[in-house]
C-alpha cells in the first residue's frame, strides 16, 4: 500500500477556461486526466531479497517526482510499500538481480487494483474500484546508477565476466568448446578430479612437474620399471639417451 503525504495533481485554472465551454471542457480533461498514472522513476528504501535463490521479491519505494498543486506548491510523495519488481525469468530458469537500496529506476502503475493478484498469482478481480494508483505500482528496472564493480559485459570484443570475489558454476556436466585456444591463468590451478586427456595430442609443459604418485607411460611404471641387458650389482644405469 502507499503512504501518500500530497494531495492529488490540480491543473491551474486560467481565465480563458471560463470564457466558452470550450475551455470549460478542457479544463475538466486536463484535471482527469493529471491523476493518470502512467511511469515515473523512484528510489529504492527496501528490499526483501539480497541476491539469494528465492522467489521473486517486492521493493519500497520513494517516488522522486513531487505532486503540485493548483497554487504550485510541491507535495512529497509517500513511500509506496510491498512493489513488485521484474526479474528476467521463464519458468525455472531465471538471472537473479535483485534491486538494491539506493537504486534509483523506473515504476509504472497499472490501471486497476493488483492486491489480489499480487497475493495469489492466478486470475482475479480487482481487489477494490480504485484505479491508475500508486498502490498498484510495479517497479521495472534501474535507470541511474554508477558503474558496476560486477557484471557480465557484451561489446564488439566479446563477453566479460566479472566479479571481485568469486565466480561459481554447478552442473553435473559442464563443456567449454573453443575452436581455437582455451587458457587459464590463475597462480595455482586445483584439479580436483581425475584427468583424462583424450584428443591424442601431445601435452607440453614448460616448468618441471612433481608427481607425489607414480607416473605410467604407454604401460611402464616411471617408479617401479627395470632396465634390461644389465649385470647385477651395485652400479646404476645410465642416463637416457
Amino acid at each position: 500500500m502507499s503512504q501518500e503525504t500530497s494531495p492529488p495533481i490540480q491543473t491551474n485554472h486560467v481565465a480563458s477556461d471560463a470564457a466558452s465551454e470550450v475551455g470549460r471542457m478542457n479544463f475538466i480533461i486536463r484535471s482527469a486526466l493529471s491523476g493518470l498514472r502512467t511511469s515515473m522513476p523512484v528510489k529504492v528504501v527496501a528490499v526483501s531479497n539480497a541476491g539469494g535463490v528465492s522467489a521473486i521479491g517486492h521493493v519500497d519505494v520513494q517516488p522522486l517526482v513531487s505532486a503540485v498543486d493548483g497554487n504550485g506548491t510541491a507535495w512529497v510523495h509517500g513511500i509506496i510499500y510491498n512493489v513488485p519488481y521484474m526479474r528476467i525469468q521463464g519458468g525455472s530458469n531465471g538471472i537473479i538481480i535483485d534491486p538494491a537500496v539506493g537504486d534509483v529506476g523506473i515504476a509504472t502503475v497499472c490501471d486497476r487494483d493488483i492486491s489480489t493478484v499480487k497475493n495469489t498469482g492466478k486470475v482475479a478481480a480487482p481487489g477494490s474500484n480504485r484505479k491508475n494508483d500508486m498502490s498498484d505500482m510495479v517497479y521495472l528496472m534501474t535507470i541511474i546508477g554508477a558503474a558496476p564493480s560486477q557484471y557480465i559485459q557484451f561489446n564488439g570484443s566479446g563477453i566479460t565476466i566479472h566479479s571481485p570475489n568469486k565466480v561459481t558454476i554447478t552442473a553435473p556436466n559442464v563443456e567449454v568448446v573453443a575452436d581455437t585456444e582455451c587458457k587459464i591463468t590463475a597462480p595455482t590451478i586445483t584439479l580436483n578430479g581425475a584427468l583424462n586427456q583424450t584428443s591424442g595430442s601431445a601435452a607440453t609443459f614448460s616448468g618441471s612437474m612433481n608427481v607425489t604418485g607414480d607416473v605410467v607411460a604407454a604401460g611402464t611404471s616411471v617408479h617401479t620399471h627395470k632396465h634390461g641387458g644389465v649385470t647385477t650389482g651395485g652400479g646404476q644405469t645410465g642416463t637416457p639417451v
